[in-house]
Formats: structure tokens, sequence, C-alpha cells
């Protein structure tokens, strides 16, 4: 239960799953990580003390053979494969439910190759696969030959009851009680946001404009990220203060919000942000911002991997408040159809095998 998107969906959907249809047990590989906490009191947890997803699979089948659910739900792109071949090599019958997270990874490497291969040949073999967003139908129907009716997109429960107290909270870092405008990033410190690109982005803005740039979040790339800002002179207006247990206090109170990933499924902290008013500009990646944001209205798209657009959208918006407002209006109300509220009943019937609705 770490702080990554698809442990957070699992954390809501734990807490609103109506128990008058489910009893859920969580099964983690390791009982740790920060939202562990949060887990609701009646979930029971099964660890599986596993140390590769490449090994643990018939830990789990194990654990399927004592324990024989009606219901196995992967919520995660990575465990798929591991559920899959579990339920796959266990008698007794039950109900294999997958979501899909994210584009597939193009990388040439030898595990993403194993990695489509075999979800290419276990994921026909489950009774429903779930797609956060329309961008990652689509990648999966192309790149795992899939007939469009096994695919069911059900975007995340991102928006939560709790968020508008969380987003009034004191926000954990000391900039907001200054003057200087902060645009703010949240994610893993890993090469899918694009936080370099971002920051190449910012020192062009540095040049001729007072701001600063923080971004929340932990990674494997944190040094090359604090190296880049040393060599860009940018010590003194970028700041990485690491995982923040409330996002939100931050976003509500940034001057603008800005996505700069390469790759994405649907972006959870770009819904957040723009949920608590914080207008936003993010990369139009191949899954996720597009479907999120009406370019001009809710928002503004960018090219990946492009610092000088994205910097020029960033001076944009930083020197036009009137922009800022109107597009942080139209942008909290553009992303209310990802409350928990409008997305359980379309994860109820993908786990119950009802039809989704027209």
């Amino acid at each position: 239960m770490a702080a990554g998107g698809a442990d957070r969906v699992t954390l809501t959907l734990l807490r609103e799953l109506d128990r008058d249809l489910f009893s859920p047990t969580l099964v983690l590989m390791r009982r740790e990580g920060p939202l562990l906490p949060g887990v609701p009191t009646d979930v029971p947890i099964c660890s599986l003390d596993g140390h590769s997803l490449w090994t643990a699979w018939w830990l789990l089948a194990r654990l399927l053979r004592r324990q024989q659910p009606e219901i196995l739900f992967s919520t995660s792109s990575g465990a798929n494969v591991m559920a899959a071949l579990a339920s796959l090599l266990t008698p007794g019958r039950r109900r294999l439910v997958l979501s899909e997270r994210s584009i597939l990874a193009r990388r040439t490497r030898l595990k993403s190759i194993v990695m489509t291969r075999l979800k290419r040949w276990l994921y026909p073999r489950a009774d429903c696969i779930t797609a956060v967003s329309l961008g990652v139908k689509r990648d999966l129907l192309r790149r795992l030959r899939l007939p469009e009716e096994r695919v069911q997109v059900v975007y995340n429960p991102v928006l939560t009851a709790d968020l508008t107290g969380r987003a009034a909270e004191a926000p954990s870092h000391p900039w907001f009680a200054e003057a200087p405008p902060v645009v703010l990033a949240a994610g893993r410190q890993v090469a899918a946001k694009g936080f370099d690109c971002l920051l190449d982005a910012f020192a062009r803005i540095r040049r001729h404009r007072e701001a600063r740039l923080l971004i929340l979040g932990e990674g494997p790339l944190r040094p090359d990220l604090e190296a880049q800002i040393t060599h860009l002179d940018l010590e003194d207006r970028v700041s990485l203060p690491g995982f923040d247990p409330n996002p939100l206090a931050c976003m509500a109170r940034c001057t603008l919000f800005v996505l700069s990933s390469r790759r994405e499924g649907l972006p959870g902290a770009l819904i957040q942000a723009m949920a608590c008013g914080a207008p936003a500009i993010a990369t139009d990646c191949s899954a996720g911002p597009a479907e999120i944001i009406s370019h001009g209205d809710s928002g503004l798209l960018v090219p990946v991997d492009d610092p000088a657009v994205l910097a020029a959208s960033i001076e944009q918006l930083l020197g036009n408040p009137g922009a800022r407002a109107a597009m942080a209006l139209r942008g909290r109300q553009a992303v209310q159809r990802f409350a928990v509220e409008a997305v359980l009943p379309a994860y109820t019937r993908a786990l119950l095998g009802d039809e989704p609705s027209p």
C-alpha cells in the first residue's frame, strides 16, 4: 500500500464498496506502505510475503485454494499477470477481473516483451478487463488484440467526500505563505512523469519571472533531478520535499498545477488538483489528460517532451490571473465525473458481471 495511484484507488474501493454486496479481503505482496493505516477495519489483510511478482503467483494460488473467493480483482497493472496465472492454475470457479491502469510499456527490454506476451495470452481468460481511460482501452485492443466487448472503460474514483476538508488544511510547505507564485507538480520521481522536462521549462521561465516550482513525491530519480536542479542553478526556486500525505492542501493554494508526463493512464493528481481549484496544464500523452481537459477551456494541453511550449503555456497562465480563475472554475466542474458516487456503479457492474449501461 504505497502512495501510487493504484494503491489510492484500491483504498477508496475498500472503503466505498457496498457491504451488502461485497465482503472484501485485501491481498498484498507485503504488509507495508504509508496507506496501510487507512484500510478499513472490517477488511482482512493477507500478506503473501513475496519478493517478486514473477514468483508470487504460486503464493496467491495457495491462498485461493484455501479461501475460495467468488471474485478475484487485481487493481494493479503489475499484478495482473500474477493474478491471472494464479487463478488459471487454481481449481474452483471464480470471476477474474483485471484492471489496466496505463498504456503498455513500449521498451525493448526483455522484461517488457515477456510481460506483453504473457498479457496477450492471459487477458483473454479474464471474465472482465477494466481500463481506466479510453486511451488505455484503445492501447489494449491494439497491443493485445482483445475483442472490444471484453474491455470496459471504468474511470478511477478519484474524488472522495473528504476532499474539501483535506484541501482546507494548512499546507505542509512554507512557500504558500510567501508572495511569489508557486507552480505545483506531483508524482513518483520516475522517467514517465517527465519532471526533467518540467525543470528545463521552469529554467526558461526563471530567467525573467519570479516564480517557484514545488514537486511533491518520491522515487528513484531523485539524485538525477537534484543534479539537474543544481546544473540549472535553481536550488533557491525548486523544492523536492518528498511524499506529502495530503497534497490536496498544496493543490488548493498553488498558482497552477502542471502534469509533465510522458505516459499516463488516468492521472489522479491532475483530477485532484483541478477539483481543488487549481488551473491546470498537462501534456497530451497518449492516454488520460485529453479525457480530463478540454484544451483552452478547462485547462491547457501541450506536446510531450517540449519544454519550450510548456514554458510558454506556464508563462501564459502566470501572466493572466483572469484566465486562471475562469479555467479553474471550468476545470473544477469538468472533473466531477470522477467522483466516487459517479464511478462506483460501474465498478460494481464490472465485479458482479452485470452488463454496463449504454
